[in-house]
């Protein structure tokens, strides 16, 4: 595939730039969190946490030869489950950081099992709960392991009995601590970690309900989950619940994908971690979506958000690249017209896409230099002449390097691709678009920037397909001619 231009966003440097505005908010009390760290001696180590599901430095300290040391800060940390990081770089254990951030920890790395935290309430809670709750996932584990050994059908019913009651005994054990400890750091975790479980089929007049499992989880989904708080961010749990949401819950209509973006920015807009790390996760994700006409979940988001000042954190390539991307899809999003397009064929003859009459109209943008081209194109041939052709599909394919006139004429009678309209534009074309500061051309206008290209119009070409496989294409179209 001969790239043309790429629009990226470096996740990795917004990511920087997060965790570096998240540590430098100033607070007059900050954090002190002592710590005894045995056998370590004159050496540095650190405290990390997540950021969605990456992991970062939060802070680092020194450890004397009686291997105590602090890490110390006037900048509070922001509340949430971070971990201790030895000087290998290896993750030793957990713990919790609330708004009091002065307490101490003392730990041995020969007995990890028993690390102590004094002076943190939450801490002591999340010890509590931790034992407890590690106990009961043993004896589910057990029971699951002892039900996969099963040798009869007996032993199997009462084995998935006892796993189906402890795994209800675990979730209990969760709703009782939440209602018990409103407020807590825990109850908070926990809230954030729960998915709802889906009802039986309910009926309804006579008739099952079977979406209403679906539809009962997915309105509760984010049950106590406020998309505004930061701490979700210092939680390993909380973007795979995301992205599990958007997988299973959302349909891929990019205006159902739509509603629920501009829900959580919304929402999340008065939280100065979450916000700026949703928004790059929606323009990253859809910027080049993974189903065709997703991109226009990308157009809304630079069009309501970036287009209204949510800039802060971008430097000014990010923001062009942003800006060109977002011009680049305006034009050609699925149901639009396909933007006007006059060009010379390969007898110098002038025709209009608009004027051309077909069923449907395949236009292929394509290089002769470009390798992958060079494959995909006769594919495009061989789907349209076995079937293409005798549904009124009309191909216009458009060399749009022109400076390789001689190699697209040779390619296109090698390959017998005369049935098709070849065109280009014409150097003057492209130079009086440029001349009369015509803010779109045709790169821009079909988002021609790798190669090659491809869409689908209808007879009235309407944009009905794009950003697709030959393959693809043509299951599109073998489903809509039977329908």
């Amino acid at each position: 595939m001969k790239k043309i231009w790429i629009a990226t966003l470096l996740f990795p440097l917004v990511l920087s730039a997060q965790t570096k505005k998240s540590t430098s908010a100033s607070t007059s009390v900050g954090h002190a969190i002592q710590i005894s760290l045995k056998p370590y001696q004159n050496t540095k180590i650190y405290i990390g946490t997540n950021y969605g599901n990456s992991k970062v430095f939060a802070d680092s300290c020194i450890l004397n030869d009686k291997s105590e040391g602090v890490f110390k800060s006037g900048q509070k940390l922001t509340p949430g489950i971070y971990f201790v990081v030895s000087p290998k770089m290896s993750i030793l254990f957990d713990f919790l950081v609330d708004e009091n951030q002065q307490f101490k920890i003392t730990a041995d790395t020969l007995d990890l099992k028993n690390v102590t935290i004094t002076g943190s309430k939450d801490n002591e809670m999340f010890k509590n709960y931790s034992k407890g709750i590690n106990d009961l996932f043993v004896e589910l584990n057990g029971i699951e392991q002892n039900f996969k050994n099963a040798k009869t059908t007996k032993d199997s019913a009462n084995f998935k009995e006892a796993y189906l009651a402890k795994d209800k005994e675990i979730k209990q054990k969760r709703r009782s601590y939440i209602q018990a400890n409103p407020g807590s750091m825990m109850s908070f975790l926990l809230n954030t970690m729960e998915v709802p479980e889906a009802p039986s089929i309910p009926i309804v007049n006579g008739k099952a309900d079977s979406l209403y499992p679906y539809r009962y989880v997915k309105d509760h989904y984010w049950d106590n989950v406020v998309f505004n708080d930061n701490r979700l961010l210092r939680t390993p749990f909380f973007e795979n619940k995301l992205d599990d949401y958007f997988k299973n819950y959302v349909s891929r209509d990019p205006d159902s994908v739509i509603n629920e973006v501009q829900y959580m920015l919304t929402v999340a807009k008065t939280g100065k971690e979450i916000y700026p790390f949703l928004l790059f996760k929606f323009t990253n994700k859809y910027i080049s979506p993974e189903f065709m006409g997703q991109d226009k979940v990308f157009l809304h988001i630079y069009q309501n958000f970036f287009a209204k000042g949510d800039t802060i954190l971008l430097n000014e390539a990010s923001k062009k690249s942003l800006r060109d991307r977002a011009y680049s899809l305006m034009a050609n999003q699925l149901g639009l017209p396909a933007p006007i397009l006059v060009l010379n064929d390969i007898n110098e003859k002038r025709f209009a896409l608009h004027n051309m009459k077909a069923n449907y109209t395949f236009i292929a943008f394509w290089d002769p230099t470009c390798s992958h081209c060079k494959v995909e194109i006769p594919k495009l041939d061989s789907m349209y002449k076995a079937s293409w052709v005798k549904h009124d599909i009309k191909v216009i394919a458009v060399n749009i390097n022109a400076k390789e006139m001689t190699a697209w004429k040779t390619f296109i009678k090698e390959h017998h691709l005369e049935q098709w309209t070849n065109a280009y534009q014409t150097d003057e074309d492209l130079n009086k678009e440029i001349a009369e500061g015509r803010p779109t051309t045709i790169r821009q206008l079909y988002d021609v920037f790798k190669t090659p290209t491809f869409y689908l119009l209808d007879k009235d070409k309407k944009i009905v397909a794009k950003n697709l496989s030959i393959e693809q294409f043509n299951d599109f179209l073998e489903s809509t001619m039977k329908k």
